[in-house]
């Protein structure tokens, strides 16, 4: 086994974890400052959303310079500490490569757009208009309207499935694919354990550009939303070409780095050919799980079809919140803490790869963000972004009192980590026992257990079971054993009798007999 099979990753939003600096912006040695906090959980690795220099048009993900640091998050030496420091306390850190597209403000893209004949124009995709002065296909951009924006000086159009200052990289050009595989060289040189690599579905297009097909009845409501499906943009067979490439780089390093796949399709079964032969992806993200209702019968089938469809050597993620989507005490449990601690038993409990979002040990909640604190390009992600909470002291233990946060801070009196440790009861305590619990069945197989409606029922290997009653009725098992933690932390050592209130859940020690 490997630590990212048997441990548990953490996602840090960098701007929104520790301001270290007093200007409202969370920052790398902030996130230095707070690793015995995750030491103390038992996070065995973190992974930091773009640390790269960016003009923020998509807050970091328009990369300027994939070689440095943005100047309000730190310097290298900043980096190299953090990494270092976190070595010391058995934790890796994971940096978010975002190979589709650069900042229009890159040196790439600047000599690119000069003219016609620059060296760098064909690393980017380029297009003359059609013949009515529109764009050349029917792509659409992530964030509403054609993803082709002219520009004047060449007279031609540029492709972006994001903003307008975000536009491709073309996958197709052997001078990217060299460029990347030496900024992941530099980056692993540097100790860098691995990288989650942005939409690692999409950086390969339809060599033709051709349309895509609009939506129907029988696409998944993501799909039906944006109104067309991404035959040509989306899932191309070439990316895996790219894929292994870069899991070759990872074989010239030891320990050799993890590639972590933003994988989002919305068929399980789109998600198995990301594994490749144990020669593409070590771990790809698994979006069917985090858009389904929080409900057994639902989540216990995607899970069952992952386990199903999943290759001998492919490993599954399991992951509920991240910067992109509503928190899920939020989006799954209504702010309900019953139901929270029955999600965290979940996501702990599963085999495969728990990643944790900053906040989701505490249930934190969605912020609240007024029309005039966006600054979301797509106007919707900026209530899963809010500072941790890290007191109730004035400035959340965030920022220093009077500062006022680059976001708007969510209840801090109501759900911080300062109050929660000194309850031994808390959400945070069962989050940190579950990871503890986990290690001693991390590598056990799943299978699942018959449970009544609205139930979800199932083993680790011969000796632990986990039941979850997400139902609103109470429920009885057929199922016995030595309770080892429940999600009201009453249970804990007593025997189960088979009895399961709403929202309450038990890990066993299952009885043999």
């Amino acid at each position: 086994m490997t630590w990212w099979r048997d441990g548990v990753l953490y996602q840090v939003y960098p701007r929104s974890f520790q301001d270290s600096n007093g200007d409202g912006v969370g920052d790398l040695n902030g996130v230095t400052s707070r690793l015995d906090h995750l030491a103390w959980l038992g996070v065995d690795g973190i992974w930091l959303s773009p640390t790269f220099p960016s003009p923020n048009a998509d807050w970091g993900y328009d990369v300027a310079d994939y070689f440095g640091v943005h100047p309000e998050l730190g310097t290298a030496e900043d980096l190299d500490r953090l990494v270092a420091e976190a070595g010391s306390r058995g934790i890796r850190v994971l940096l978010d490569l975002v190979p589709n597209h650069t900042s229009d403000e890159h040196p790439w893209f600047r000599d690119s757009r000069s003219s016609r004949e620059a060296p760098h124009r064909d690393w980017y995709v380029w297009r003359d208009p059609a013949p009515d002065g529109g764009p050349p296909n029917n792509w659409r951009s992530a964030f509403g309207g054609p993803a082709w924006t002219l520009d004047e000086r060449t007279g031609q159009l540029f492709l972006h499935q994001f903003a307008a200052g975000q536009p491709d990289l073309n996958w197709w050009h052997e001078d990217v694919r060299q460029a990347f595989d030496e900024i992941l060289r530099h980056w692993f040189g540097r100790g860098v354990a691995g990288v989650r690599i942005d939409t690692a579905h999409l950086i390969v297009k339809d060599r033709l550009l051709r349309d895509n097909p609009p939506a129907d009845e029988t696409d998944h409501p993501y799909i039906r939303r944006r109104g067309w499906k991404p035959i040509h943009t989306a899932n191309q067979p070439e990316v895996h070409d790219v894929l292994k490439r870069w899991r070759s780089v990872c074989g010239e390093f030891d320990p050799e780095p993890v590639l972590v796949g933003e994988t989002y399709v919305l068929d399980v079964r789109q998600l198995a050919p990301y594994y490749g032969a144990g020669d593409e992806l070590h771990l790809a993200f698994n979006f069917p799980f985090v858009h389904a209702p929080f409900r057994a019968e639902t989540l216990a089938g995607i899970v069952a079809e992952t386990e199903a469809v999943l290759p001998g050597h492919g490993w599954p993620v399991w992951t509920a919140s991240n910067h992109d989507v509503s928190r899920f005490p939020t989006r799954w449990c209504a702010g309900s803490e019953a139901l929270i601690r029955c999600a965290l038993m979940l996501l702990l409990t599963l085999r495969g790869t728990p990643f944790l979002y900053q906040g989701d040990e505490i249930g934190m909640p969605d912020g609240e963000i007024g029309p005039d604190d966006v600054l979301d390009p797509a106007g919707v992600r900026d209530v899963a972004r809010t500072p941790m909470q890290w007191s109730g002291e004035a400035g959340g233990g965030f920022t220093a009192a009077g500062v006022r946060p680059w976001l708007p801070f969510g209840d801090y009196f109501a759900c911080n980590v300062a109050t929660q440790r000194e309850d031994r009861d808390s959400v945070l305590w069962l989050a940190r026992d579950l990871i503890e619990l986990r290690r001693r069945f991390v590598s056990a197989p799943y299978a699942s257990l018959e449970a009544p409606a609205g139930c979800w029922a199932f083993s680790r290997g011969p000796g632990i079971a986990v039941a979850l009653n997400l139902g609103e009725a109470d429920v009885v098992l057929d199922l016995r054993g030595e309770v080892l933690l429940g999600t009201d932390h009453v249970r804990a050592g007593r025997p189960f009798d088979g009895r399961l209130a709403p929202a309450e859940g038990v890990v066993l020690a299952r009885s043999q007999d």
